[in-house]
């Protein structure tokens, strides 16, 4: 692949502009403390006193324009000794006893509660922020930032508190040296930002000032002086967990120990190794599945604490997918090698991870250098014989190794490149292995009014007697000043692309184009706070053989009223398609009419004790019967700032749609169907305190595939289909009713700073079969006889700071 063009490009870019963003940075002078304040939230410690204030907010959201009463004016203040920082904000509101107040758990900010936010930038690189917040509540929440995303996987080990009185409120911090990296300087330069989210103004400030229309809250900070003389302290502490599971099924109880340890140790001032040994992930929330009739694999998001928390340098490039670790083995016991008597038993849905390790951090000249190993352990499946009763191992998954290497240079307080390396390796000459590289792109102009991102990717799959290759690219251009803004991009991968051993890529053989346009507002107009309006169109195309597959033509708006009411919806219309992927078979293809479709959506204000969020979608084909229409319900209930709850429903049509049912040596057969889906779900949480609750889970999927007109077709080779007489579904019958059932109620206590103790309840339920004639209630019933499964687990986490332990003794 030729690299040289967007190279170019990118240098032309950074050439013709030597401008930064033009503003003057505050100063925030930082003093020695002698003696720490108490953290209790109540600015009466005399060292408030003694340090000097920094105020003079700015407006942020909705908008640029404004000044800010003195009323609700903010002031903060700040030190330091040898083991922390310390900060106070001082938050004043003139109606103190209107402010809102949601009571929620760590992380969980964005409920209807103010917050303040200390945005601190270590490196004052203008690209990686760790973030602090605390509601008005007492919640509080740390994040990782940069340019793109907030990750409030990442999780430190900090203390912050806050009170009320008649002027307002007040938040204070303590943020320990361990919880930051910096680096072993005599004088730092830090970056630091202050925001404080007014909600009942719906209103956001900022220290420093930011504009919404050019660059990034990044680029933003302040700056820090005074802070000097500081000594990173080591940094290693110590997670040990203990777990026990009681599971009742089919009358028979089974109980389960673990016991392991998560450990992070701070290698140098800037990284940190991050390790789980022993895991045990009992306690992930369950996966939402669903009937999956097309011809990519369902995949599910990471729930799994130790693969979400600190991966922001491995999921450059996306070609990361952690689920891949642990997942189902990549071999099967098939009908063809199973004896006339032999039964599999025990065929596991996941493989068992042994240990896991991630090595992260950020030199002084912004090289990030990441390194992440997991290994998982061989498995095997038992086959029996029934009449002799001889059993014997089959063996499908492998001891096997996962490793990522990453290098990420960040540059100019707005770009980077990365160069990153997965690769899988399996034990044994019967299993395959996987090696891909790419290379990651994120480029700039000085002025922040152009960007220009993109990657190359090469794959490398070693299978039992072949070696296969492939390539993808994707290209970007967009113009990202200002309230006109517009694009282009280009995306291809060759039919041999696969990085699914440790990423997933859902197709390869694909060559697109895109064009689009928008408008934004950056301020309130009229009765809006805010409106975004998009125009795009996309070319796609196979890359081989190199042909039209489908353009399509649409665009999207989103508003947001001033009484905190957002709506919005999106409109398409494609040509006719050329389907490769749902024929299932190489060089086949099946023509899909052109369509028209779109959606609307509301979702109105969560201030309020009752709000909700609707949803609606429909798409019609030219000279075809086919249907789909899809509705969103989810109303919400704050009862109380202790108890929300939270309920959701989709009801989901797609009438006379034509789908593949099987295929032979020489022909692809597919079959016209009704599918019918209802999902409900309720979410539910009482929080006695920002450290205790009470939550439940609920989610019921029911769907059926219903091919009773009896039309059968098979494809031809132009991609139209000829009718069938009388197809025979006896050996493989398409329909299908499907109906699962997940419940999860937990208690959970942060009795310690780190530390967290969870009781759960869990049960579940699921069925599948060929009734798809009947209806939800039917379904119900059958679903209810089968065996349900009932578990209860106990987990505690223990937080141990070596530090904390040396000073002990």
């Amino acid at each position: 692949m030729n690299l040289q063009f967007p190279l170019r490009i990118s240098l032309l870019l950074l050439f013709f502009s030597t401008a930064v963003i033009a503003q003057d940075k505050k100063v925030l002078t930082a003093t020695r403390i002698d003696t720490p304040p108490t953290i209790d939230g109540i600015l009466t410690d005399k060292i408030w006193d003694e340090l000097p204030s920094f105020g003079d907010f700015h407006m942020w959201q909705p908008g640029n324009d404004g000044d800010i009463p003195s009323s609700i004016r903010s002031e903060v203040k700040m030190g330091y000794d040898d083991k922390a920082v310390y900060f106070a904000a001082y938050l004043y509101d003139d109606k103190p006893e209107q402010i809102l107040r949601q009571i929620s758990q760590r992380d969980d900010v964005f409920v209807q509660a103010d917050f303040f936010v200390i945005s601190l930038n270590t490196y004052n690189d203008g690209l990686n922020e760790t973030r602090f917040f605390v509601t008005s509540a007492g919640t509080i929440g740390d994040a990782r930032a940069d340019q793109f995303q907030e990750d409030f996987s990442y999780n430190v080990v900090f203390d912050a508190k806050v009170s009320i009185d008649e002027k307002g409120w007040y938040a204070e911090f303590k943020i320990p040296y361990n919880a930051l990296r910096f680096p072993d300087t005599e004088i730092q330069d830090w970056g630091i930002n202050f925001y404080r989210k007014l909600s009942r103004q719906n209103e956001t400030h900022t220290w420093n000032r930011i504009d919404n229309s050019i660059g990034q809250q990044t680029q933003y900070s302040g700056i820090v002086e005074g802070v000097k003389n500081i000594t990173p302290p080591i940094r290693l502490t110590f997670f040990p967990f203990a777990q026990v599971v009681e599971t009742f099924k089919e009358g028979k109880a089974k109980t389960d120990f673990t016991a392991g340890m998560d450990l992070k140790y701070g290698i140098s001032n800037s990284f940190t190794l991050d390790a789980t040994l022993i895991p045990d992930f009992g306690q992930a929330a369950f996966d939402e599945v669903r009937l999956n009739l097309g011809p990519f694999e369902q995949t599910f998001d990471e729930n799994r604490q130790f693969f979400t928390e600190g991966t922001e340098l491995f999921n450059k490039g996306d070609i990361f997918f952690s689920r891949r670790i642990g997942n189902a083995p990549t071999k099967r016991v098939s009908d063809d090698e199973l004896s006339e008597n032999e039964v599999a038993e025990d065929v596991p849905a996941k493989v068992n991870l042994l240990n896991a390790l991630k090595i992260s951090g950020r030199t002084k000249d912004n090289l990030g250098i990441g390194f992440f190993n997991a290994v998982t352990e061989k498995t095997e499946v038992t086959i029996t014989d029934t009449v002799s009763l001889e059993t014997r191992k089959k063996v499908v998954e492998s001891l096997a190794n996962y490793n990522i290497l990453v290098f990420d240079q960040q540059f100019n307080n707005n770009s980077s490149i990365s160069l990153i390396n997965t690769n899988v390796t399996r034990n044994g000459s019967d299993f395959r292995d996987a090696n891909v590289t790419g290379l990651v792109w994120n480029l700039t102009n000085k002025r922040n009014s152009y960007r220009l991102t993109g990657r190359t990717i090469m794959s490398q799959v070693n299978t039992p007697g072949d070696n296969i290759a492939g390539f993808a690219t994707e290209i970007d251009f967009d113009r990202i000043k200002g309230n006109f803004r517009y694009g282009f991009g280009y995306d291809l991968a060759n039919t041999s692309y696969d990085i699914n051993d440790m990423g997933v890529n859902f197709r390869n053989n694909f060559n697109n184009f895109r064009v689009n346009a928008s408008y934004e507002s950056f301020k309130p107009v009229g009765w809006f706070n805010k409106y975004r309006v998009n125009v795009f169109v996309r070319h796609n195309r196979l890359y081989d053989p190199s042909t039209q597959t489908r353009n399509v033509f649409g665009g999207n708006a989103f508003f947001s009223t001033k009484n905190r009411t957002a709506f919005g919806g999106f409109t398409s219309f494609n040509t006719k398609n050329k389907d490769y992927f749902e024929p299932r078979v190489s060089g086949k293809f099946v023509l899909i009419n052109p369509s028209y479709g779109g959606s609307m959506w509301i979702s109105t204000d969560y201030r309020k004790k009752f709000a909700f969020d609707a949803d609606l979608r429909y798409r019609k084909w030219f000279d075809d019967p086919r249907r789909f229409y899809r509705m969103e319900f989810s109303p919400r209930f704050r009862f109380s700032d202790r108890f929300l709850l939270i309920l959701f429903s989709q009801y989901l049509r797609s009438d006379n749609e034509f789908g593949y049912v099987d295929n032979d040596d020489t022909d692809v057969f597919f079959g016209q169907r009704d599918i019918t889906s209802l999902e409900n779900s309720i979410s539910a949480s009482y929080n006695f305190d920002p450290f205790k609750s009470i939550n439940l889970r609920f989610r019921n999927f029911w769907s059926t595939a219903d091919y009773s007109d009896n039309i059968f077709t098979r494809l031809n080779d132009n991609g139209t289909r000829s009718l069938i007489e009388n197809y025979d579904i006896s050996e493989n019958d398409p329909n299908r009713n499907f109906n699962i059932w997940n419940l999860d109620l937990s208690f959970n206590w942060r009795f310690a700073p780190g530390s967290l103790a969870t009781l759960l309840y869990r049960n579940q339920i699921f069925n599948q079969d060929e009734l798809s004639d009947i209806d939800y209630i039917e379904s119900l019933d059958t679903l209810f006889d089968q065996n349900i499964t009932h578990n209860v687990s106990l987990r505690i986490v223990y937080f141990l700071d070596v530090n904390n332990v040396k000073e002990f003794f």
